[in-house]
């Protein structure tokens, strides 16, 4: 297992500052995932990790040892890419063993190895099998097993499930968790699906513009987003700009229609003006009263039914409908809304940094 440290990395491509300051740590045996949209620099630094792309300025170290200068071939990680690279004239166990061959593993050992790598990820009943007879989850499987078999240090992952369809994806990103945990290798994933990061990580890191927004677990990620970027980046969200009163000693907030929140214990005493309000459609139910809304549109989904609503003040409101109603909502009825105040999120409206109150232990 490694730990990994970044400190003050620097990356430019031709006078462009991709990445301009970047610090991260990753523990032992840790699954830890870059997230973030298409540009936002994660496979970039990915590339550096793996000595792939040259460095303007800072350290990477492996174990507390600075590797920058190491090349590729000498840094013992795995990775798997996107397009599974797999060479087409070879067998399912020939692709996977292809990396023992340059480390001097006997071949009884290498056989092994192969057997064993195949099995962590369920092919080894296809062992005999060219990659154009595979579908694309088996070649991704055997990709994996390639990269697990040499016993790297660290595995890279760089969107190994971005080219499979939906059902294989949730399959194979099981099948990545447990083949990880089963070897203990210090991973790091790069994708940009939220979904994805989150059913994988023990931690992850949401980048935007090649700056780390926020470092967690995905409950922390999710709960307590750092910004207004993360909290709009990371599932659903609606945002509602509103003015933070004071009252009694008390903070309020009014959502609308003379429906009133206290969210005292939500926020630092200090904690008053022009805030955006993050409200998770989980947050929101429909009731016998609240905040008054009028019925856009109803999209079943069979556990459940995504609604949404307008607003007296226009603004447009997502929740969810859990009830086992024989019909849908219909467009211009009126709905009372009920939110949850403990699973609101508040930002300074001009800087967009979250203003809540740190949990108490």
């Amino acid at each position: 297992m490694t730990r990994i440290a970044l400190q003050s990395l620097r990356k430019e491509y031709a006078g462009q500052v991709a990445i301009p300051d970047l610090n991260l740590a990753i523990g032992d045996g840790e699954f830890f995932t870059l997230l973030g949209p298409s540009g936002c620099g994660k496979t970039t630094l990915l590339r550096m990790i793996a000595g792939f792309n040259s460095i303007e300025a800072g350290t990477i170290s492996f174990d507390g040892t600075v590797i920058n200068d190491r090349p590729p071939a000498q840094r013992n990680i795995g990775m798997v890419f996107q397009n599974y690279a797999l060479f087409p004239q070879m067998s399912a166990a020939k692709n996977v063993g292809f990396g023992l061959q340059t480390r001097k593993i006997s071949k009884a050992e290498s056989e092994r190895r192969v057997e064993q790598a195949l099995a962590s990820v369920r092919m080894a009943h296809l062992k005999d099998r060219l990659p154009g007879q595979m579908s694309g989850g088996q070649q991704q499987r055997v990709a994996l097993a390639r990269a697990l078999v040499i016993e790297p240090a660290l595995l890279l992952m760089d969107e190994p499930l971005s080219n499979l369809d939906a059902k294989l994806r949730v399959e194979m990103r099981d099948t990545i968790r447990q083949a990880q945990r089963e070897a203990g290798i210090t991973t790091v994933y790069v994708t940009h699906d939220q979904e994805e990061a989150m059913a994988v990580s023990d931690r992850i890191a949401v980048m935007n513009l090649g700056v780390v927004q926020q470092v967690g677990t995905p409950p922390q990620i999710y709960r307590r987003p750092a910004n207004r970027f993360v909290a709009e980046f990371i599932g659903k969200t609606n945002l509602l700009e509103r003015d933070l009163l004071r009252h009694d000693g008390k903070a309020v907030i009014e959502l609308g229609s003379g429906y009133t929140l206290d969210v005292s214990g939500l926020l630092g005493p200090a904690a008053s003006g022009r805030v955006q309000v993050s409200v998770r459609p989980e947050a929101v139910k429909a009731a016998a009263s609240g905040l008054a809304a009028e019925v856009l549109d109803e999209t079943f989904l069979g556990s459940h039914s995504q609604v949404r609503a307008r607003l007296q003040s226009g603004e447009i409101v997502e929740f969810l409908e859990f009830s086992r109603r024989s019909a849908l909502w219909k467009g211009g009825e009126t709905v009372f809304l009920e939110i949850d105040p403990e699973q609101l999120t508040f930002f300074d409206a001009q800087s967009g940094v979250s203003i809540m109150q740190e949990p108490q232990d």
